[in-house]
């Protein structure tokens, strides 16, 4: 009787499949490039092809060494899907926003935030009707960017807890692109021109 328990344990534990949940940072990373570039300016790259899953060799000594039933589980690269009505509406709003944002920041009055989102950094040289406008596009051109980034999570079953890894892969691509002679924040929260 024991000896059957035990068996059947075994052959339990062995049938076991691990599945991995894992967070596509790469695959983020290509698009979010590709979006900074596509709505701030810039020649937009192919996209890369994800590359090919490697082969695996059934005959290798250590799966023969390991005589058990469990089964393996490989995740392909993943190709981040950024182009649904909702995402495509949000990118086209980012982009048409950007001409009217640029001059605020080529002044200094706007800077990149250290988690990407745009911050009213100086009012200097504006007046009443331009202080209120850039208010006015730094809020709209934040929440579009956070909406871009949940919108991203939903299109490619990304968990909504994994919208915050986004968000920083994002703000990276943001501060990397931004053009010489713009303000940023470093992660102490000091603004230096770029």
């Amino acid at each position: 009787m024991l000896k059957r328990i035990l068996f059947l344990t075994a052959l339990l534990i062995s049938a076991c499949v691990t599945v991995n949940i894992y967070f596509p940072a790469a695959a983020v990373e290509r698009a979010a490039d590709q979006i900074v570039k596509e709505t701030w300016g810039g020649p937009s790259d192919p996209a890369k092809a994800a590359p090919k899953p490697q082969s695996y060799n059934t005959n290798a000594p250590m799966r023969l060494a390991a005589l058990s039933f469990i089964s393996e589980a490989h995740a392909q690269e993943a190709d981040i899907n950024v182009s649904n009505p909702a995402i495509r509406a949000l990118k086209d709003s980012i982009k048409e926003r950007s001409n009217l944002i640029k001059p605020f920041m080529d002044r200094g009055n706007i800077g990149i935030a250290q988690d990407g989102l745009l911050a009213i950094r100086s009012a200097d040289g504006l007046n009443l009707k331009e202080r209120a406008e850039t208010k006015q596009l730094v809020d709209a051109e934040n929440r579009d960017r956070e909406n871009l980034y949940g919108e991203i999570a939903k299109a490619n079953n990304i968990s909504k807890e994994s919208i915050p890894r986004i968000k920083t892969i994002f703000a990276r691509s943001w501060l990397d692109q931004a053009q010489s002679g713009w303000w940023i924040q470093d992660a102490q929260g000091t603004w230096r021109r770029k």
